[in-house]
């Protein structure tokens, strides 16, 4: 259902972290994700605590999911104290798989988590199948 296409995120977050850049407006950061099946559904939750909802964009090109977020600064004439969250663009991409309709994906973001359900495509799911012997009359199997 889902290709998993960085292998290097947690060496590249340590890397961040240790250089001093994470979070900063130079480079997009990876979000922290949760996936599973569920019924005839893929599920895909993001952590995007402190990111306004209209700071989420959303794309698809081919099979292709893009979610991009931005957690702007604190506006105002405000002194910083502590400034330990990181700010920024966030952004990931999940490779779909041909087994789902990406034509039909519901967002929904709320306490901080935005959560997408992708249908699994008709074709993807399991069928029966009508097999016929010679004269005997049609049987169906299971697929």
């Amino acid at each position: 259902m889902l290709m998993r296409t960085d292998p290097f995120r947690v060496l590249d977050r340590l890397t961040q972290q240790v250089a001093g850049t994470a979070g900063t407006w130079s480079k997009p950061s990876a979000m922290p994700m949760d996936a599973c099946r569920d019924g005839d559904e893929f599920v895909v939750s993001f952590d995007l605590p402190g990111v306004a909802a209209d700071a989420i964009e959303l794309s698809v090109e081919r099979n292709v999911l893009t979610v991009r977020a931005e957690r702007r600064p604190v506006g105002g004439d405000v002194e910083m104290q502590v400034s330990e969250r990181p700010q920024g663009v966030f952004s990931r991409q999940l490779f779909l798989g041909d087994t789902l309709d990406t034509d039909r994906i519901g967002a929904q973001y709320d306490a901080g988590v935005l959560t997408l359900r992708i249908p699994i495509a008709e074709r993807a799911k399991p069928r029966r199948i009508t097999v016929s012997a010679g004269e005997d009359s049609p049987r169906q199997i299971d697929a």
